[in-house]
């Protein structure tokens, strides 16, 4: 027996720490529906903080001004995400000076990344070199060297993201998706057709897929 194909679009931001969790809850999702189903998965831009100015802001701080969350609920946030993605074989290593930082470029590497089948690859070095290895990733040389380090050209990458080619290409990408009403992240986007979002659990993501 064929098994079922489905198309599922990942709408997701690198500085986003329940879109790692989503993704590696997917990766043990595919694992429980492998023998019946075939994903082909797209990934999508989206900006938490596309105001966001280079160069970054304290992460607590951050989050205190858009969400109202206090330090002892950023401590136990921290706790619970660390604890949650060691489960799944993701470290975060989180850290008082820590910032949030404006995506816009991480995402045109993305959309180069993309035409070379390195997208995944990228995006995984990303969230690591966020969440994992306190490097700023809104800058261009940490940029391009995680882009060689999923084996993308150098000169190349640093073209990308010195002439900008792709920027038009991203905002519209990201504009699509906030047209078909996608406010939060992850969102996982199965045949076009259904959209859930939150980082479910292995057990639930592999539920939809059966069921769309």
């Amino acid at each position: 027996m064929s098994k079922k194909k489905i198309r599922l679009d990942l709408v997701s931001d690198v500085v986003c720490p329940w879109c790692i969790i989503g993704y590696k809850r997917l990766e043990r999702a595919l694992e429980l529906v492998a023998d019946d189903i075939e994903v082909e998965l797209h990934w999508h831009p989206f900006e938490l903080n596309p105001k966001m100015p280079l160069g970054g802001e304290n992460l607590r701080d951050h989050l205190a001004a858009k969400y109202g969350t206090t330090k002892e609920g950023s401590f136990n946030a921290r706790a619970e995400l660390t604890q949650i993605g060691a489960n799944l074989g993701f470290r975060f290593d989180y850290f008082d000076e820590m910032k949030m930082f404006n995506t816009f470029k991480a995402h045109q590497l993305l959309h180069y990344a993309r035409q070379f089948g390195k997208e995944t690859e990228l995006k995984m070095r990303l969230f690591s070199a966020f969440f994992g290895e306190r490097k700023v990733i809104d800058e261009d040389a940490v940029l391009v060297t995680e882009a060689v380090a999923v084996g993308l050209d150098q000169a190349e990458a640093q073209a990308v993201l010195a002439d900008e080619r792709f920027a038009e290409a991203v905002r519209a990408e990201e504009l699509e998706w906030v047209d078909m009403g996608i406010r939060s992240v992850p969102t996982f986007v199965f045949n076009r057709a259904q959209a859930v979002s939150g980082a479910h659990e292995p057990e639930k993501l592999a539920e939809f897929m059966r069921i769309v």
